[in-house]
């Protein structure tokens, strides 16, 4: 019997391993899709003008509730080994983040987010960097090397002052975690008006990442005990506006303890699985993600060589009405100095310099012009000639100003977007199917192996 049971857990623990080790390179390979310096996808879009985020090589899952509640111990047991401070003080004062590495190693706040540049904004909290805190653990158990922990500080009623504005930093958090995971604690304050407010509002935002449990429940007293303890906290969180919802799930959970065994229900299981499921969510969304950026990146650089095209056709439209206006702008002096010399040349001159028919049809065009002016007084033919010479200039100004050209793109530069366009729809999304099909197997794969 003890051989079969250990046969099962190896074969569960190698199961495990292959998991972490394909979601791992699947969130490595994406990140490394994106954050190439050479052809990297942000590279690629911002030379079209479109700016992307990397995916995170890990899920972030934040844990909060009032002092005591076990957040600490929780991450303590997840990853095996004593990496947090527990007690029954608030021993939690500032945020630290517990994420997997290759050496242990405890980082300060500007190491911090140095490491996690996403949560770089936090510096604008006043006081937060000063409270912020990393610690780097080599455990690979579970699935730690996918998750990196928030553990927040314990919340508290009364005259607890904080060195910052713990609300809304937590609220900040909120928004780029994957998971957030509340702890209510059975013998501290469980109904820490701290703790349901900021729940209610992370609920208006973020409903569908919260997860509620009842921890340290084997402190709770007996069975009745507990169920009193977990419908006051119930009821409570079903007072406040979208909270309260039909089936309101909080399993209860403890640190399981080999010397002091309880009979209390431990559903502490339960949440490595709503971690796991996190992940595996945090796999497809990168993969699609993926696809709609390569979409993007794709549209951007067709959209670019469409109005380049465009803008070269205007080019020639425009340059086409710019020597248009300058021929006629210089045509117009050019006849007038025809007809000033043309008036001064004897008539054996031209028809020996022309011929007889050139003579005529000069004779047919200038003839009727050099008449009509002839026949204006000297001070109107200096108008007419001086508003001539004033409409020249101004076709010339119009020709010069109102039909400018636009940059368009070199040859060098078009070659260069349609390689970068062959490269995002065939190199990447074959990598991406591949990517996929990849994590498919591994889906397939585990549930065969649990069937």
């Amino acid at each position: 019997m003890s051989g079969k049971v250990k046969s099962r857990s190896a074969a569960n623990s190698d199961k495990i391993s292959v998991g972490v080790s394909c979601d791992e390179r699947i969130l490595r390979d994406c990140h490394q899709l994106y954050t190439d310096p050479d052809s990297g996808l942000i590279t690629v879009a911002e030379s079209v003008g479109v700016k992307l985020l990397p995916p995170r090589k890990k899920i972030t899952v934040m844990l909060m509730g009032n002092h005591s509640a076990g957040k600490s111990s929780f991450i303590n047991w997840y990853v095996e080994e004593h990496i947090q401070r527990t007690g029954v003080a608030i021993e939690t004062q500032g945020f630290s983040f517990i994420t997997s590495g290759r050496k242990r190693e405890s980082l300060t706040g500007n190491a911090t987010l140095h490491l996690y540049p996403h949560f770089k904004p936090l510096q604008e909290f006043k006081g937060v960097s000063e409270y912020l805190s990393t610690e780097v653990c080599t455990s690979r158990q579970k699935r730690f090397s996918l998750v990196t922990f928030v553990d927040s500080p314990g919340l508290v009623d009364g005259d607890m002052k904080y060195p910052f504005d713990v609300d809304e930093v937590i609220m900040w958090l909120g928004d780029l975690c994957d998971l957030i995971l509340v702890f209510f604690d059975p013998m501290g304050q469980a109904l820490c008006k701290r703790t349901l407010n900021i729940v209610e509002r992370l609920n208006e935002k973020h409903g569908d990442r919260l997860r509620f449990y009842l921890s340290k429940a084997d402190e709770a007293g007996g069975e009745s005990d507990r169920q009193r303890v977990m419908m006051q906290i119930v009821q409570e969180l079903c007072k406040r506006p979208g909270l309260n919802k039909c089936g309101f799930d909080m399993p209860t959970i403890y640190i399981p303890n080999p010397s002091k065994p309880s009979r209390c229900v431990n559903q502490i299981e339960e949440v490595c699985r709503t971690v796991e499921k996190t992940i595996n969510q945090t796999v497809q969304n990168t993969l699609n993600s993926l696809e709609n950026d390569c979409e993007l990146i794709s549209e951007a650089i067709e959209d670019t060589l469409d109005n380049d095209r465009q803008t070269s056709s205007q080019n020639r439209r425009s340059r086409c009405k710019s020597c248009f206006l300058t021929l006629l702008g210089f045509c117009v002096p050019l006849c007038l100095m025809a007809l000033v010399v043309l008036g001064s040349m004897s008539h054996e001159f031209l028809q020996a310099s022309l011929g007889h028919e050139g003579l005529e049809a000069l004779k047919l065009y200038v003839e009727p012009v050099a008449n009509l002016t002839k026949s204006m007084p000297m001070e109107q033919q200096l108008y007419v000639y001086g508003g001539l010479v004033l409409l020249s200039f101004l076709l010339l100004l119009i020709s010069r100003f109102s039909f400018r050209t636009r940059p368009t793109l070199s040859g060098k530069q078009k070659r260069q977007l349609q390689e970068k366009l062959e490269y995002v729809q065939e190199v990447v999304k074959t990598k991406k199917k591949k990517l996929y099909e990849e994590y498919l197997r591994q889906s397939v794969s585990d549930q065969d192996m649990e069937l």
